[in-house]
């Protein structure tokens, strides 16, 4: 029996799923593709969107990059199928002395880190080169968010001589021919000639070095995360070996891109080799392919999903999912990006187990269903913003230091954020506003359609002072507008259709506030307490988000609005 909510983490990731063709003649050479089959993948959590002759269409959930190749979800469907269950393991050679990468100071504050490898042996053919390109662009979408936290690089080794330095170049001093391009071109020229470089050129945009990587003849192998060189970036069935980086913000990050890419090539018949990256302050290798140990409990197993569990039963369950298991720790594939907490693991238990072989049960409770005041009054909010024209958007809970301060000119120094307890990713810490995100949203759409006009509802946490909370921590419910282009009349009038619309009466008065411009930013009344702000955007904080068009905003406390004029009705 069922009786707990289950944890998704599919809604944490929160972007689009991502379409993948496998070839319906490959995956019948390990299964025939009966009704039983289709109804297994939905059960395994893809959805299968159409079927031909020639190919099986699956619609991916995000928080499963490791499923975006053929090798990738044959590998892991085959497990959850129990017909090859269990940690799949990968040999890694060591790739001797030459086999290394330095990485240079100078990309520091550019694009700091990168995971290599180098596999040997392969045997392209068409369909396998497609595969390969496919699930590169797949991660730059999904995993790689549009190639800003990873951007992926394969080359023929052939065509390359290591070792292999990443360093970031003047533009001007950066000259290569670029991917399908026929003539050389220097870094500001590819961002303004080439195609991919004009789509991409957001992401260097205000950056007075570039990162290349090149090899010890000189030779540029490519600028990420715009374009690989024509001559050494292009791979070809007369390939064999190949070099592949991985390049972003977070180690961690890039490292499972590239223990994505490595592993499906190795199920393609390759062999792995580690490299040596020798950073300024120390020297890591990759790839890292040992299972990362999660500890779980079974108590914690029955408890959440409301079945019994011998330690055998979830060993087997976490064996269908490709988990290993020894003396109460999960012993987790180095391509799964989606395992940051023990539910996680519980909810790979849930799907093994099958959630149509759970009990429905009735709670011993007699209730009756109903909206919170607090989300009936939201969604009258919500109601009248989307009368306006406005999109609602939705963003994480968590959020990292430099997006909530330093992008918004907020003193860091002056701050107390509540702060993750080891973090698994870059979000670190809860957020204390909505402003920022609203700022973020419009940076990451700078080239979609104008004007933009979002809102999000949402709780920001702040410490307990008054120590009326269990945890320490205090909710409250936000609004936040945000207008491009947009000034602070328009904020302004937002604002104050949605006061008469609600019958409640605001004030307005000259303030300061970082992230607006001094003079253009007021603080908001009601009945002679501060609520929040309404404002133009300080031209710095559109720069830091990379916004190209002026913007205003507002955020208001709509807690404050509720307890004092609607619990009284």
């Amino acid at each position: 029996m069922l009786t707990t909510f289950r944890y998704c983490a599919r809604q944490r990731h929160g972007c689009k799923m991502a379409i993948i063709n496998l070839p319906r003649e490959d995956f019948e050479k390990y299964i025939k593709l009966t009704d039983e089959i289709k109804e297994k993948i939905f059960m395994f959590g893809v959805s299968l969107e159409n079927v031909t002759d020639e190919s099986i269409e699956l619609d991916v959930t995000p928080d499963r990059p490791d499923l975006l190749s053929f090798h990738g979800f044959m590998r892991a469907f085959l497990a959850f199928l129990g017909k090859k269950p269990g940690l799949k393991s990968y040999v890694v050679k060591d790739g001797g002395k030459s086999y290394e990468v330095v990485v240079d100071k100078s990309v520091t504050g550019v694009r700091p880190y990168t995971a290599c490898a180098i596999v040997r042996g392969l045997k392209f053919d068409e369909a396998k080169i497609k595969e390969i390109i496919d699930v590169q662009e797949k991660l730059h979408e999904t995993y790689g968010r549009k190639r800003k936290k990873v951007a992926i690089g394969i080359y023929p080794l052939e065509k390359i001589k290591l070792p292999i330095r990443f360093e970031a170049r003047r533009p001007e001093d950066i000259c290569f021919v670029p991917l399908d391009f026929d003539r050389e071109l220097n870094g500001i020229e590819i961002l303004q000639r080439h195609p991919t470089g004009r789509e991409y050129a957001h992401l260097l945009e205000g950056m007075k070095k570039f990162p290349v990587f090149v090899d010890s003849k000189g030779e540029i192998l490519s600028m990420p995360p715009i374009i690989n060189s024509e001559l050494t970036g292009k791979i070809t069935e007369k390939t064999r070996d190949v070099f592949i980086e991985c390049s972003g913000f977070d180690f961690r990050v890039v490292s499972k891109a590239l223990n994505m890419l490595v592993t499906v090539l190795a199920d393609m018949g390759g062999t792995i080799y580690s490299m040596k990256l020798r950073y300024p302050d120390k020297t890591r290798v990759t790839p890292e392919l040992m299972p990362e140990k999660v500890k779980l409990d079974k108590t914690n197993v029955e408890r959440l999903l409301g079945i019994k569990l011998s330690e055998t039963q979830m060993k087997k369950l976490l064996a269908r999912m490709g988990h290993g298991y020894e003396k109460g720790y999960v012993l987790v594939p180095a391509w799964r990006v989606d395992v940051m907490h023990e539910v996680d693991l519980i909810e790979d238990i849930a799907i093994a187990y099958g959630y149509d072989n759970f009990e429905p049960e009735v709670p011993a409770i007699a209730t009756t269903a109903k909206a919170s005041a607090m989300e009936e009054f939201k969604s009258k909010i919500a109601e009248l913003l989307v009368g306006l024209g406005m999109l609602e958007i939705m963003s994480y809970t968590l959020t990292t230091k430099k997006a909530q301060y330093a992008n918004m000119l907020a003193d860091e120094n002056m701050a107390r954020p509540i702060e993750v307890l080891e973090p698994r990713t870059e979000l670190s810490i809860l957020r204390e506003n909505l402003l920022h995100l609203a700022c973020k949203t419009l940076g990451d759409n700078v080239n979609a359609e104008y004007p933009q006009r979002i809102f999000e509802l949402g709780k920001v946490f702040s410490h307990d002072e008054d120590g009326k909370s269990e945890t320490g921590v205090r909710e409250e419910e936000r609004l936040a507008v945000a207008l491009a282009p947009g000034n602070f009349t328009e904020a302004k009038q937002v604002l104050e259709y949605l006061a008469r619309m609600l019958d409640i009466k605001l004030k307005f008065r000259p303030a300061k506030h970082e992230s607006f411009i001094e003079g253009r930013v007021a603080s908001v009344l009601l009945d002679g307490t501060q609520i929040g702000y309404v404002g133009e955007l300080h031209p710095a904080v559109l720069r830091n988000w990379h916004i190209k068009m002026p913007a205003a905003a507002f955020e208001i406390s709509i807690e404050e609005i509720f307890e004092k004029k609607f619990c009284k009705n």
